[in-house]
């Protein structure tokens, strides 16, 4: 295997870990991309990846846009990402996130954790046995903290409602045709808040049986994971897995409106320019899904209440709206405007 920072998307990380417990079986990534704000911060993803390669790709691509979102959030953190390759069909121990909380705690608070895909909040409290560098626990009604998917479906509504506003010219969703792709935690409590404004949705997820649930429930259609990137439609939504906007899918979009939750959307850096050549109103994720983080993040620092992370998850759309404008006004793609002001914010500008 190459060394890490001959990867693709190693970009000046200041730390990156791997980890190996035989006992529990855990094997673990944790990359720190900038610490200039604070502390490393962003959630552990429990996946299976068939190439180990992939696992530390991830996880270097993932911390580098917890930076961007974080600096972007106006957050005192910096952007770190923790990846734990999931054995086939292998369960997941209380052993293996015991070893996984002392790989964090091992770092000495410059990465600091919190949930992602396939981590529960029920995890974290098991984790957090084993270290103090951890957010997203359970907390008391009205407190920020806790499971950060419904804040962060909460960010990506705001964000599409200002999408719509741009693109569309209108600020009701209702009758606009909305295409969601994964209604996990954020995708479907988006889908819920776009069905309650009168938005026809159509859903697609791999879990097929939740995909048919949710669009029993709301009335909406069903779609195929993959073929809905081609649906015609008013917004596309990614909300599951990232590098999903390729050089050959962004070729087969039929929407003016690309606004999603999903990390990491853009498979290449050329893909931001691909999209904005075809007119496509592209909504940067990492600015558009900073809802999750704002709740962990002023969690762990004690600084807020719900109604204090909600209050700034409202200020999403406007982020979203200067970029935009700046956009059109340089004639640069909105991708690369919201990389630019990120790396400005994290000294490396």
């Amino acid at each position: 295997m190459s060394a890490v920072w001959d990867f693709a998307d190693f970009d000046d990380h200041e730390h990156v870990h791997m980890f190996r417990d035989r006992a529990s079986g855990l094997t673990a990534v944790i990359a720190v991309h900038s610490t200039h704000l604070g502390p490393g911060a962003g959630g552990v993803r429990y996946w299976h990846y068939p190439q180990r390669g992939a696992a530390i790709t991830d996880a270097l691509r993932l911390s580098r846009g917890m930076s961007y979102k974080n600096a972007m959030a106006g957050l005192p953190m910096g952007g770190g990402k923790g990846v734990i390759l999931a054995d086939e069909g292998a369960a997941k121990t209380p052993e293996l996130l015991a070893a996984f909380g002392r790989a964090v705690e091992s770092l000495g608070g410059a990465y600091v954790t919190a949930e992602d895909v396939g981590i529960t909040d029920a995890d974290m409290v098991q984790i957090a046995k084993h270290t103090k560098h951890v957010s997203g626990l359970p907390v008391a009604s009205g407190e920020a903290g806790g499971d950060p998917g419904p804040l962060t479906a909460l960010g990506v509504y705001l964000g599409i409602k200002a999408a719509i506003r741009e693109g569309l010219k209108t600020d009701s969703a209702k009758d606009v045709r909305i295409a969601i792709q994964g209604v996990g935690s954020v995708g479907g409590g988006v889908a819920r808040r776009l069905a309650a404004e009168g938005a026809k949705l159509t859903l697609a997820d791999v879990n097929l049986a939740r995909a048919k649930d949710l669009a029993d429930e709301l009335g909406a259609e069903l779609a195929d994971s993959a073929a809905i990137m081609e649906i015609e439609a008013d917004v596309l939504s990614p909300n599951a897995l990232g590098a999903i906007l390729t050089e050959a899918s962004i070729e087969k979009l039929r929407v003016p409106i690309v606004a999603g939750g999903a990390n990491n959307q853009l498979a290449t850096a050329a893909d931001g320019q691909r999209i904005h050549d075809r007119g496509i109103v592209y909504a940067p994720d990492y600015v558009i899904n900073a809802g999750g983080i704002i709740n962990v993040a002023l969690e762990y620092l004690g600084q807020g209440s719900r109604e204090e992370v909600e209050s700034r998850i409202h200020l999403i759309p406007g982020r979203l709206a200067e970029i935009w404008a700046e956009s059109k006004a340089s004639g640069t793609p909105a991708a690369s405007v919201a990389d630019r002001m990120a790396q400005k914010l994290i000294g490396r500008g």
